[in-house]
């Protein structure tokens, strides 16, 4: 099993600072694969700039006197072997630089994934219930990629740059005339370049977030496969895609046709510089001012100096894409989590099981008050049923509990601790949560019943699974408790997904259990089937049960009424119904039927 390797550093928290410099810890924890490659590449790119000088030499002092007899000339094999050892050389220091960066980018990448990730899972629930999934996802695939893909390139093509100063400054030894023109052409490319970089600046973020708006519809898409084929809207979602497709298309042609009318300045700018070269030193040549072998190193050096030029439209356009990715992760990074432990909280522990909700004001970020000076105690070892109309607020205190949202006004305490000043970890471990349709993974069923204690041992899981009749069915597999669920467990039924979720809880045997509508989405003979394992779940724990149906009422050993953000009243059910029409109006409208309601009634009744 793979294990977690925490990011080498962490990205600088100063927003002032441009992005470079802000990922700078990052890329500098790495800095001796980096240096190392840096360094090779520069005494790679010195021995390149070598050979011209060496072709001078050989042409100067070898092959022209051997041919015009104008002197004695040098033995040609002495050159023929130095370029050879130079060229051995620049193949050894091409190597271990290529190797050493690309290793450097990977890594940059996995640390850039590693942090981005890390602050996915520290962020509070109402930053996802805002933002769409499909956006989070681009940004931790594409966005982190452009990073990457900029860091591989941009620091072979700096040396390059940098050897563009020893070219300048070899050329300008032989003949400084011919050394100023040879890059005469070049404040032109940096200027072209200049232009080109602040037009594709703007274009590359729209890009970006055009990129993000398909991948949200693909995979809003893809998750909900099951309602766009149950709806017959497949026409639907292909429009949809087509119109995010369509303006993804549009921000990418635009990026097209800017490099499209700068790059060919970028490529051919060095080009006249080498044509002018030739015209020139050419004439300095015929008038003896230069040498044949002078004359072909320019022409190397020019020739040799135009790639770093003619990739610099390439990096251009990667050094945008990265500063808009770049930015697009730091607006995640920069994200404040609103729930935070305070200093000097402590742990929770060997707790007894006692919640209790005093004066508590709470509501979603945009949205109206949900609760409203509500008070509630939870005894422990005692099972509540909790009912309400749809949107009174049952699963809001539900999420309360563990602190998935903080109380506007008012408090919430578990065994009198309020629950801001308990650590987070230790409060969720005693908080388990069991959903209407609970979430599985893609993973075995012994992986998913493990996920809370993936130390549990083989006995363990199968404890709970026989307490949760997950043996029932599970048994009847080819593969037993090594089956692969389909995405999210479609591949199983509602209530063996159900069961699975119940093992799972038990094998964490939290203090505090919540059932939140835990059986609304199987029918009723599937219910009864889970009732003995609902029944095991909440033996021995402070339950709060979030129920429409009696049979999961009837769990309970007190029923609250939930209603405007109140306790509106109390007790059993069979009291409830006696002296609360409310009460039985929502049990009826809720799938029970006026009947059962009624045939639940005390004698007298009506």
């Amino acid at each position: 099993m793979a294990r977690y390797s925490a990011a080498s550093a962490a990205i600088d928290p100063d927003r002032s600072r441009p992005w470079w410099r802000r990922m700078a810890p990052v890329v500098l924890s790495h800095k001796r694969l980096l240096f190392s490659g840096l360094g090779c590449s520069l005494a790679g790119l010195l021995l390149q700039l070598a050979v011209p000088r060496l072709v001078r030499l050989t042409l100067d002092q070898a092959v022209v006197p051997a041919i015009t007899g104008s002197g004695p000339p040098r033995p040609l094999s002495s050159f023929l072997w130095l370029l050879v050892v130079v060229a051995a050389g620049r193949f050894a220091m091409g190597f271990v630089a290529r190797y050493n960066l690309q290793r450097t980018s990977l890594a940059i990448e996995y640390d850039l994934r590693n942090i981005l990730y890390r602050k996915f899972l520290s962020l509070s629930f109402s930053y996802f219930d805002r933002v769409q999934s499909g956006q989070l996802i681009s940004r931790a695939n594409s966005d982190i990629r452009s990073v990457q893909m900029f860091l591989a390139f941009a620091p072979t093509t700096a040396i390059s740059m940098i050897t563009f100063v020893a070219a300048f400054g070899l050329m300008a030894t032989t003949s400084l005339p011919l050394a100023v023109v040879a890059v005469i052409t070049m404040p032109g490319v940096y200027l072209t370049g200049a232009r080109m970089r602040s037009k594709l600046f703007p274009v590359s973020w729209i890009v970006a977030a055009r990129q993000a708006e398909v991948a949200t519809v693909v995979e809003e898409s893809i998750t909900g496969i099951r309602v766009v084929k149950s709806l017959a809207a497949e026409e639907s979602q292909l429009r949809l895609l087509a119109r995010a497709a369509q303006r993804l298309r549009w921000g990418s042609t635009l990026q097209i046709d800017i490099r499209a009318r700068y790059s060919p300045y970028l490529h051919n700018l060095p080009r006249v510089g080498l044509a002018l070269v030739l015209l020139y030193g050419g004439w300095l040549a015929i008038d003896g001012q230069v040498s044949i072998g002078t004359l072909v190193e320019f022409n190397a050096y020019v020739v040799m100096l135009q790639g770093p030029f003619m990739m610099l439209g390439f990096l251009l356009m990667l050094a945008q894409r990265a500063a808009a990715s770049a930015g697009r992760i730091l607006e995640i990074v920069d994200e404040e989590p609103e729930i935070v432990e305070r200093p000097g909280a402590v742990d929770l522990v060997d707790p007894v099981g006692d919640v209790r909700f005093t004066g508590v004001v709470f509501g979603y970020s945009g949205a109206g008050t949900t609760l409203q000076d509500l008070d509630l105690h939870l005894r422990p070892g005692e099972t509540v049923a909790l009912v309400g109309r749809t949107g009174a607020g049952k699963s809001t205190v539900a999420r309360l509990i563990p602190r998935f949202y903080d109380v506007r006004q008012g408090a919430v305490r578990v065994d009198g601790h309020d629950v801001r000043d308990l650590t987070l970890a230790s409060l969720r471990s005693q908080v388990g949560l069991v959903l209407d349709e609970p979430f599985l993974f893609s993973d075995t069923i012994r992986n998913n019943i493990a996920y809370g204690r993936p130390d549990a041992d083989e006995e363990a899981i199968r404890e709970v699974s026989r307490a949760a009749g997950v043996d029932e069915f599970v048994d009847r597999l080819p593969a037993g408790y090594d089956t692969v669920v389909g995405e999210r467990g479609y591949t199983l039924s509602g209530g063996q997904r159900q069961r699975l979720a119940i093992a799972r809880t038990l094998l964490v045997n939290p203090r505090i259990l919540i059932l939140d509508d835990a059986t609304s989405a199987v029918d009723v003979q599937v219910e009864q089937e889970i009732h003995g394992a609902l029944q095991t779940l909440v033996a021995g724990r402070t339950t709060l049960v979030i129920a429409h149906r009696l049979s999961t009422i009837a769990l309970a050993d007190r029923v609250l009424l939930l209603q405007d953000g109140r306790i509106r009243a109390e007790g059993t059910h069979h009291h409830l119904m006696a002296t609360v029409p409310e009460y039985a109006d929502i049990l009826a409208r809720a799938g029970d039927g006026a009947a059962a309601a009624t045939a639940s009634r005390p004698a007298g009744q009506t």
